[in-house]
């Protein structure tokens, strides 16, 4: 169908696409069709046809793909749906009760079905073609003779044989094709034996049953052939017990009552497959009841409703039966004849040694999988491995289930192996567990403990823990040491009343009265008790702070620790600080005070010294005037100190504020000057020389006026009184981008450790050469308006001497705020 479309496509597209290709291939064709009054219009025609011809092979090439991808995924479906098929006729063959052998060309041959349909159990489907080990001799070379006719010449054959055991085998040979097959399944009429190996391979899984279903987690039993309930686990037992049915004698008890149990029991006759019944127990939850066959009787278990059941099969066989129960599980279970045969495992023993399915046939033995899991590291190691592989064969003799020292494997997994008898016939039921994880959390948990244990015993609280019943369960030395008690008696759990009664020795006084008041909070079963605390105030004279916690686990622990220094160094230190705090108050309101007080007089002193120097200037003699400017240059002087004061004092009360407007920096500087000059015959010798330097185009300042006044008049007064008489003081007025900088220089002897600290703090300590006292209170203030107005001050020594004064001040202080 798809070549038919090609050409129909193919043919549409050549006859669309062959005018076109015309005018492309002939371009004077192309122009004699084209009026002479259009000359140039041969190329674009050309050109469309081209493009057309493009297109229209575009189109083809995205049919064909489309119809490419849709045939493929229709080949896909049919391959996918033939290989079901085909494994489903594999199932179907492998579930019958023959095994089947396929030859095909020179490959391996093929086995489908059950082996033990035909061979003795535990054997591997290969073994089939070994005829000699399930044959006898002449059985063995007739059914040779009819292979090898069937192989080499294409002769089928269908005939009977008898076996070692007494069984009689149908044996099919045919032609299929180019490969050839030989079908073996047991024959209708067997020999009269028949019954009674029946009733071997019931009694062998009967009790195979029996060992696997005791250690099921799930509640499990057994019923013999009239019914009766001959075995339950542990499981069935405790859900027995929880619904108030326990068992008056040794046979386990009914779960459902007679009127039920009657007609399930009926359902059950009736049916070869299993049955399932959902069963409510009201409080205690909905079960749902499983019970199916088993050769003897009948096997069941109950699941909580709601879990994932596995499909279940209509059972032949007791392996079958055995091999739902044990493929149910998560524990790793391996089941091996007395033959040390592999009969039956699930898929965690798989899991667990990471061994493919298809090496773990049945009928291998236990010796080659010890020796691959050996060889494959995952076996512990061991000096001598024969040895060691011999006495863990020895589970084969025994006669009762036995626990083995636990593997510790190379990768680092722990695993714990039990074996029990599989039966009178003989064999071994392994059950294994990894520990490790299990392990790992005791080891996990115990370092744990010890190390709460050993903090706990370092700790400088006392610590008592009490259980439930107020026995003392844990404790450190420090609860001996704190309340007087013998260690031994801390060391043999001795109960709350027991405490009490040996402190009671060790403290006359009230030791016992304190750990009865204690025991309350112990036995008080109040589900809502808190959490207490408190201070006990001994007899003799020891303050102990306590608390008292609930464990989760029910437990209460106490904890104590001796504050009775801390206390008195508490007490100390709080009655210092009121001191100190009533001092700073008496200091405040004194300073406040006496600057108030002292400006009065001060401001009649200058008024007087300025009207004698104004009135009387022409009558004073030359010494009268020097003393007259003496006093008025020490009441600027003072006047300054006073203002100081107050600003300091109004500083530290948080009320000082500032009142940024825009400045003239030279007007400021000016007023610092004559604010100087004012105090000059202060000093003794000549005065200093003042140079101020101002950048020109300085940019608009904003800051408080009166503040920075007082900044630069401090700060050129300390370098007065720090120079040299005649010495030089430079005041340079400049900006940084958006910053002003003020820097002072003198000559003096250089900054101090002392200047440093009365720029950094308040302290007022004059340096060493200076010509006056209390400069630390004018670089008091300085440091307190700088940073009011969001600036810095640092001090640095000039070379070869001298000090330089740096002032850092942003342009604009209006967002400073208070500093301090």
């Amino acid at each position: 169908m798809a070549p038919d479309r090609f050409r129909k496509q193919l043919g549409f597209a050549a006859l669309g696409a062959a005018p076109l290709t015309l005018l492309m291939a002939v371009p004077a064709l192309a122009q004699s069709l084209v009026p002479a009054n259009l000359g140039g219009i041969a190329p674009f025609a050309v050109a469309i046809g081209a493009g057309g011809f493009a297109l229209l092979s575009m189109a083809l090439v995205r049919t064909l793909l489309t119809d490419s991808r849709a045939a493929r995924r229709r080949a896909a479906e049919q391959i996918a749906d033939l290989r079901a098929l085909v494994d489903e006729y594999e199932n179907l063959i492998a579930g019958s009760r023959e095994l089947t052998v396929l030859w095909q060309g020179h490959e391996a041959p093929r086995f489908l079905g059950q082996a033990d349909a035909v061979l003795p159990r535990g054997r591997q489907p290969q073994s089939v073609l070994n005829f000699h080990s399930w044959l006898g001799a002449a059985e063995t070379n007739r059914l040779s003779a009819l292979v090898e006719e069937l192989r080499m010449h294409g002769h089928a054959f269908a005939e009977s044989v008898a076996t070692l055991d007494g069984r009689v085998v149908r044996v099919n040979g045919w032609v299929m094709g180019s490969a050839v097959a030989l079908r073996l399944r047991p024959a209708h009429n067997q020999p009269g034996q028949q019954p009674v190996l029946a009733a071997v391979v019931a009694d062998e899984a009967w009790e195979s049953a029996r060992t696997i279903l005791a250690r099921l987690n799930k509640p499990a039993f057994l019923r013999d052939e009239d019914d009766r309930l001959v075995f339950a686990n542990a499981a069935y037992l405790g859900l027995a017990r929880t619904l108030g049915r326990p068992a008056p004698d040794a046979t386990p008890p009914e779960l459902l009552d007679a009127t039920t149990l009657a007609g399930h029991l009926k359902t059950c006759r009736a049916s070869a497959d299993p049955v399932s019944r959902s069963l409510d127990f009201a409080a205690h939850g909905k079960y749902e009841l499983v019970e199916f066959p088993v050769p003897g009787g009948r096997a069941g278990y109950l699941r909580v409703q709601g879990e994932t059941a596995r499909p279940a099969a209509a059972p032949e066989t007791a392996a079958n039966h055995i091999g739902g129960i044990i493929d149910a599980l998560a524990t790793p279970i391996a089941i091996f004849n007395a033959r040390r045969e592999l009969t039956q495992f699930n898929a965690a023993y798989a899991n667990l040694w990471n061994l493919d399915a298809k090496f773990l046939t049945p009928g291998l033995d236990e010796r080659a999988i010890l020796d691959k899991l050996r060889t494959e590291g995952m076996l512990p190691n061991q000096v001598d491995y024969l040895t060691w592989r011999t006495k863990h064969l020895e589970s084969y003799a025994r006669k009762a289930p036995h626990e083995a020292d636990p593997w510790h494997l190379p990768d680092g997994r722990s695993i714990k192996v039990i074996s029990a008898p599989a039966g009178p016939a003989g064999g071994v039921i392994y059950v294994f567990e990894d520990m490790t994880e299990r392990l790992e959390l005791e080891s996990t948990n115990k370092a744990f403990t010890n190390v709460l244990r050993e903090t706990i015993m370092a700790l400088n609280e006392a610590v008592a823990v009490f259980g439930t019943n107020g026995r003392l369960t844990l404790s450190n030395p420090q609860l001996s040491k704190l309340w007087k008690l013998p260690m031994n008696e801390l060391g043999s759990n001795p109960h709350i009343d027991q405490l009490a009664e040996v402190s009671g020795r060790a403290i006359p006084e009230d030791g016992a009265t304190i750990w009865r008041d204690l025991k309350r909070t112990i036995v008080d079963l109040n589900p809502t008790r808190t959490d207490r605390t408190g201070r006990i105030n001994r007899s003799d004279g020891r303050l102990v702070d306590y608390a008292i916690t609930r464990l989760p686990d029910g437990q209460t622990m106490m904890t104590f620790l001796d504050v009775t220094e801390s206390a008195s160094y508490s007490k100390v230190l709080k009655e210092r600080n009121d001191a100190l705090v009533a001092a700073d108050h008496l200091k405040d309101a004194f300073v406040e005070n006496v600057s108030y007080e002292l400006r009065s007089p001060l401001t009649n002193i200058i008024g007087f010294a300025d009207f004698l120097a104004d009135a009387e200037g022409d009558s004073l003699n030359p010494r009268q005037r020097e003393y007259l400017d003496y006093i008025r240059a020490s009441s600027v002087t003072l006047a300054v100190l006073i203002d100081n004061i107050l600003d300091l004092a109004s500083v530290d009360a948080g009320i000082a504020e500032l009142n940024p407007e825009p400045q003239d920096v030279a007007g400021l500087v000016e007023k610092a000057r004559a604010g100087l000059t004012a105090s000059l015959h202060d000093l003794s010798g000549e005065p200093p020389n003042l140079i101020i330097d101002i950048e020109p185009d300085l940019p608009i300042f904003v800051a408080d006026g009166t503040r920075m006044v007082q900044v630069l008049y401090n700060l050129l007064s300390n370098a007065a009184r720090f120079s040299p008489p005649g010495g030089d003081i430079r005041l340079v007025a400049s900006h940084r981008g958006d910053r002003m900088l003020f820097v002072i220089e003198d000559e003096g002897p250089g900054i101090t450790d002392e200047m440093k600290s009365a720029i950094l703090t308040r302290l007022d300590t004059p340096a060493a050469g200076g010509r006056q006292r209390g400069a630390g209170l004018g670089l008091s203030i300085v440091r307190t308006f700088v940073n009011m107005h969001g600036g810095t001050i640092s001090a640095e020594k000039r070379e070869p001497k001298g000090s330089r004064i740096i002032v850092n001040l942003p342009l604009d202080s209006a967002m400073a705020g208070v500093a301090e």
